[in-house]
């Protein structure tokens, strides 16, 4: 096959497994220099990939998602991809890859659909690896010409994901000057096991209040499960539902951290190198080995606890105090 000129990578899942993604595009534009790289992906994640200096087109999967089999490749075939990665395996799109007649579909052997679908099938296990998410995401490219593992510290130089667009001046001037700037985003959407409110409010009410300038984020229905949180904290800045996703990325990048679960935002922050302080169970799949925050000043905590149990993040908020005093 010659050289590639157009290579599309699809994946659409969430905010966090894109950015996991990233990567990948680097080491596509390291390989083949001369190529586009393209995203095949989800309206809302769309600007993750804006703000991404190896992605060079994006294409929508939601504008054909609900539509004919036909409509489907008619997308996949408008982009003029040499390749296709089914980063995030999904029948409907391997089926119109292959009716779109891309050259060469890679995907991993362990989903059936890919053996009818895919003229390349790689070996590859996620269940019990013990690597991380995004290395994981890398050994896709092994038949491209990649190297077989990637190094944690070595993907954190890989995402090329910047503030694109200027952080409004309305949000711009609630940031301190003289404070450590932390955003707290307590929720998950059911994506990871998540801290107690009474955690956070206990937190909020632990940190000094001459170091730390505070800033709850999430959806507009997430701050209406967090009233209890602002309501015994007042002098939380509240920012849930205020921001859309490229705002949000701007105030990502112009804090000093971001303290959170396994979410979006979280890799986000690790991505923007800011400090990305995550809270983890140790237990599999969900533990820091597979899903940590991988950037220059990214780090997490995990709870210790390796046996089943109901509820929440057992990690004392104490322990979280000490942490963040180190970086202030």
């Amino acid at each position: 096959m010659k050289r590639p000129s157009r290579i599309l990578l699809s994946r659409t899942d969430s905010i966090g497994d894109v950015v996991l993604t990233l990567p990948m595009a680097a080491v596509l534009r390291q390989l083949y220099p001369e190529a586009k790289i393209l995203f095949l992906g989800r309206s809302y994640t769309q600007p993750v990939l804006n703000a991404c200096e190896n992605i060079d087109e994006f294409y929508n999967w939601d504008t054909v998602e609900d539509t004919a089999a036909d409509e489907q490749a008619r997308l996949l075939r408008c982009t003029n991809a040499d390749i296709i990665l089914h980063v995030f395996p999904r029948p409907a799109i391997a089926r119109a890859a292959k009716r779109a007649h891309i050259p060469l579909r890679l995907g991993t052997t362990n989903r059936r659909f890919h053996w009818g679908t895919c003229n390349r099938l790689i070996r590859l296990s996620r269940k019990r690896s013990p690597l991380h998410e995004a290395q994981l995401n890398l050994k896709l490219l092994k038949p491209l010409g990649a190297q077989d593992l990637y190094a944690r510290d070595e993907i954190a130089k890989l995402y090329g994901l910047r503030a694109h667009k200027p952080l409004p001046q309305n949000w711009a001037t609630t940031l301190a000057d003289h404070k450590f700037n932390l955003i707290l985003h307590p929720t998950s959407a059911g994506s990871a096991l998540q801290w107690s409110i009474k955690s956070f409010v206990k937190l909020i009410d632990l940190l000094p209040q001459d170091k730390f300038e505070l800033f709850l984020t999430g959806t507009a229905a997430d701050g209406a499960v967090l009233t209890e949180l602002l309501h015994k904290c007042p002098s939380v800045h509240d920012m849930t539902g205020k921001m859309n996703l490229d705002e949000l990325i701007s105030f990502i990048a112009a804090a000093d951290g971001l303290l959170a679960g396994s979410t979006g935002p979280l890799h986000l922050a690790a991505a923007l190198g800011i400090h990305a302080i995550g809270l983890y169970p140790s237990r599999r799949p969900m533990h820091p080995d597979r899903w940590a925050p991988l950037g220059y000043q990214a780090d997490y905590i995990e709870d210790g606890v390796t046996t089943p149990y109901e509820g929440d993040l057992q990690i004392s908020p104490q322990v979280v105090v000490q942490k963040l005093l180190e970086l202030v």
